[in-house]
């Protein structure tokens, strides 16, 4: 039996590509017509129809209205045309129209297709009845009414088989307008109604399928998100809009796996994400469909979280960021940023964690600083010193164990802090040995060596800073007792400490009270037989008792005073001595003058505006300095020298032999006298010792140009050998004990007569 809806069909097919007529000799069962025999256009069948019949494309748009479109709806034809269909629907009711389509498509894959020979050949008509469904139409100006709509499927092109080989698809909608008829349930309505709404107003994709895999339902999220082309969801090609998905993932094999695995567990849910080709990220989730508790299908759930996952990756990578810089941050708060070593403040963290201990854990603190560090900085640049510490620091982490603290504190000054250590002397003597090896810094070999200073936990010494405390002391009883050791700390070695912290807060006094005095100290001429040179010496007199020089000196070069003491007895001595310098101007006075003098820049200028301002001559100063000031070749201490001596002033080289300059250099240095240590006369004893490097000394200076003095001298047996051997100066006790500046004149006399004694005791012609 042929339907009214395959007639109408058939009609409208064949209207929308050529107008004919059809002689129906009889009406189609169930449908009013006119009598047989009588011939009616297409359109004429058409426009009489009391139904909105409408013929819309695969996209929705509509191509063909009738009259009584027009008249349901308020609208003109030509305004209908070409509008999508969905204008004409109330809203949650707009793809009521698309899914009859896709239920046309779905039933077409058996169609029962008739052609009638009136039909052009390459078009067909594939229609079957529907049960017509619900819906609400809305009019042109606004209003909603009640309506009934009915639908088959038009199909241009040729059918080759069932379900496959479709041209291109249009459906015929027919819309009669039910308001007549009893009002339906309001609720079922506003259920429908909030259904639609809530799925086509949501943000996720949905996709429903059923049990058999076929797509049972979309909405146009869903057709958005996955850029799906509605002419392919029109066709119900399954397959074909799989691989059109498949084809823009990363990972197509994984989605068809879990596709799979979810179809084969109906009741399962799931939750994953989709990563695609193009950088976008859905979430997908899947539930089953059930009705009366059973499962007909499933609903997928795409949400788009490309933005959501891109300000995650952002947040994940600025937590990455921050938790990179936090730690380097906790490593600059506990880190040394040259040696890479532990810094102070993690080393007085882990020392208090350290002795937070239950009693009974050793723990040893051993503070160490570098031997003439500075001298490494000043001959080969920062650069080797940075090198030099870099190398210590990796020496040091050597000689421990791995949980044991290494620090640098500063400079060239480092700490290691051991727990639980059975033999911590075997540790420092380990750290000592391992600095006596050479180091080689941009090709110049250097002995790096250390004082340390060893201090353990008891139960006197249970404080943080009072155990660095003792180590500190330790290590500068090391440094004093010859460097390149370590000591352990005694408690004697604080009263070592604060007998010289008292030594030098007394001489900070003894300076600002004017107590330095000055003392003076012939010296003799051997080849003239008279006193020729006075050295003025700073004398310390505190309590009544002389401070030994060997004590107070090194403390004011230490505490910088030697520069206020060097000024004064410079001053006195040109002030006192001023009238004796003027009777002979043969005759000069000698000062010491310390490296920590030189280092100021106004040294030179200092010294002649003193000499100017007392009256003396330049020529008749002598600045006595030792070897050490040239061990760093300064070229400002060198400058200054060199000024001095053009200004007339003459430089003696004193304590010769007891530093480490090679002879070969004294003719680079700006020296005009030799002065042979104490230590060197001290081995004359009877006078008839045979003393080659005495006789070498002498000979040497004078082979530079160089006058020698001798000092120490005490004996006449020691004297008479000097005599013998040429020296040209000598300086002792045997002529007179340095004296103040009352008693200088006896000091000369009695020098004389020594002097002429001993030149008169000499035997002609044994020299």
């Amino acid at each position: 039996m042929i339907s009214r809806w395959e007639v109408l069909s058939d009609w409208l097919v064949s209207d929308v590509h050529g107008v004919g007529r059809v002689s129906t000799p009889s009406s189609p069962e169930g449908v009013p017509g006119p009598a047989a025999g009588t011939v009616l256009s297409y359109s004429e069948l058409v426009e009489s129809s009391p139904d909105a019949l409408l013929v819309v494309a695969e996209d929705g748009t509509i191509r063909m209205v009738n009259a009584a479109a027009e008249r349901m709806f308020g609208y003109l034809r030509d305004e209908l045309v070409g509008s999508d269909h969905r204008l004409l629907l109330a809203e949650g009711f707009q793809n009521g129209l698309q899914g009859l389509f896709f239920n046309l498509r779905r039933d077409a894959a058996h169609p029962q297709v008739h052609t009638p020979a009136t039909l052009d050949d390459d078009a067909a008509a594939a229609g079957t009845d529907t049960a017509p469904v619900e819906a609400y139409g809305r009019r042109r100006d606004g209003t909603e009414f009640q309506a009934e709509v009915a639908g088959a499927l038009l199909v241009t092109g040729a059918v080759t088989g069932a379900g496959s080989g479709y041209g291109t698809a249009s459906m015929l909608a027919a819309i009669r307008d039910t308001s007549h008829r009893p009002a339906t349930d309001d609720g079922l309505r506003a259920a429908m109604s909030l259904l639609s709404a809530t799925l086509e107003s949501t943000a996720d994709g949905i996709l429903v399928v059923s049990s058999a895999g076929e797509i049972a339902g979309v909405n146009n999220q869903f057709v958005s998100m996955w850029g799906i082309p509605r002419e392919l969801l029109a066709r119900r090609d399954d397959a074909a809009i799989m691989a059109f998905v498949l084809d823009q993932l990363q990972d197509p094999a994984r989605f068809v796996e879990k596709v799979e695995a979810l179809y084969a567990d109906p009741g399962a849910e799931s939750r994953d994400a989709l990563h695609f080709r193009d950088g976008r990220t859905f979430e997908r989730y899947s539930r089953p469909q059930k009705v009366a508790d059973e499962v007909v299908g499933r609903v997928w759930s795409f949400r788009d979280v490309t933005a959501a996952k891109v300000a995650q990756d952002r947040i994940s990578k600025a937590m990455a960021d921050l938790a990179e810089q936090s730690a380097q941050l906790k490593a600059l708060a506990f880190q040394d940023g040259l040696t890479g070593l532990s810094n102070r403040q993690l080393f007085s963290d882990r020392l208090a964690a350290a002795l937070a201990e239950p009693s009974g854990t050793a723990v040893d603190v051993l503070l160490l600083d570098l031997d003439d560090f500075k001298e490494v900085n000043d001959i080969l640049g920062h650069h080797a010193g940075d090198q030099m510490l870099i190398e210590v620091g990796r020496r040091l982490r050597t000689c421990v164990r791995p949980g044991d603290v290494v620090a640098r504190l500063g400079g060239d000054e480092f700490v290691v802090l051991l727990i639980g250590s059975l033999d911590p002397d075997a540790v420092a003597a380990r750290i000592v040995d391992s600095l006596r090896v050479p180091v080689w810094i941009d090709g110049t070999m250097l002995r790096p060596s250390l004082s340390l200073g060893l201090a353990s936990i008891s139960e006197d010494a249970v404080d943080a800073s009072e155990l660095l405390r003792r180590a500190d002391v330790a290590m500068y009883a090391a440094k004093a007792a010859g460097k390149n050791r370590y000591l352990r700390f005694r408690p004697e070695m604080m009263e070592a400490l604060v007998d010289r912290n008292n030594l030098e807060a007394g001489l900070r006094l003894a300076v600002d009270n004017g107590q330095i005095a000055v003392h003076y100290q012939p010296i003799v001429s051997t080849a003239l037989g008279k006193v020729v040179k006075v050295e003025a010496l700073a004398r310390w007199i505190r309590d009544g008792a002389l401070v030994p020089p060997k004590h107070f000196i090194p403390a004011a070069e230490r505490s910088g005073l030697i520069v206020e003491i060097g000024t004064e007895v410079l001053l006195r001595g040109c002030t006192e001595l001023k009238a004796w310098l003027q009777e002979d101007a043969s005759r000069s006075l000698a000062v010491n003058v310390s490296g920590v003098q030189l280092q100021h820049g106004d040294f030179a200028e200092l010294v002649l505006a003193v000499t100017e301002s007392c009256g003396v001559d330049p020529r008749q100063l002598v600045l006595e300095v030792t070897e050490s000031v040239f061990f760093d070749d300064d070229c400002h201490v060198i400058k200054q020298l060199v000024s001095l001596r053009t200004a007339g002033v003459r430089v003696a080289l004193d304590d010769f032999g007891t530093g480490y300059s090679s002879l070969g250099r004294l003719q680079d240095l700006p020296v005009d006298t030799l002065k042979i240590d104490q230590s060197f006369v001290a081995m004359i004893n009877t006078g008839t010792e045979q003393l080659p490097i005495l006789s070498a000394m002498i000979d040497m200076a004078h082979g530079l140009g160089l006058t020698v003095t001798a000092e120490g001298v005490e004996t006449a047996a020691q004297a008479g050998h000097l005599m013998d051997l040429n020296c040209d100066s000598l300086q002792g006790f045997l002529f007179a004990r340095p004296q103040p500046e009352t008693g200088l004149q006896p000091a000369l006399d009695q020098a004389a007569r020594a002097i002429s004694t001993l030149r008169g005791d000499r035997v002609p012609g044994n020299r």
